[in-house]
């Protein structure tokens, strides 16, 4: 059984840091799914996590328009994919998801990617408690499963 992970975030800078410090534990090949509602904090964990590898980027914006960004990271691309305006599942293809495999895609509004988002995954949920947030980590797949397990914040 997979467990998850959950912790309190009193503000966006620990926000930030908790992507950041999630940096450490990507690999090509990996897709983190950010589920939660408008203004969770799913740009701004994906802001410090994309900063964290890619100390010279100097804007990270939200795709929201645009539905992808792209990084190129030290080893391994980076894609940041906002499917919030997606009109079908489809599209994914057109907006480049079939590139992925050989970097990282973080995914907001994942649920828009139907048969595209994979079975192993890091699904993170984003909610708010009062003023703060709490984000869960939950693993899909030994790989994940072993990685959250080692993982410290």
């Amino acid at each position: 059984m997979m467990m998850k992970l959950t912790y309190r975030l009193e503000d966006e800078a620990r926000t930030l840091e908790l992507g950041a410090a999630m940096a450490g534990l990507l690999k090509p090949g990996d897709v983190i799914a950010l589920h939660g509602g408008l203004g969770v904090g799913k740009t701004t964990f994906t802001r410090g996590l994309v900063r964290a590898l890619v100390p010279d980027v100097e804007e990270v914006p939200s795709p929201t328009y645009t539905l992808v960004q792209a990084y190129d990271a030290p080893g391994f691309p980076v894609w940041h994919f906002d499917l919030y305006r997606l009109e079908s599942p489809d599209e994914m293809e057109e907006i480049g998801w079939d590139e992925t495999p050989e970097g990282v895609a973080i995914v907001e509004w994942p649920e828009k990617a139907g048969k595209h988002l994979p079975a192993w995954r890091l699904d993170i949920v984003f909610d708010f408690e009062g003023e703060h947030r709490l984000v869960s980590l939950e693993p899909h797949g030994e790989d994940w499963q072993r990685r959250c397990d080692e993982f410290q914040f």
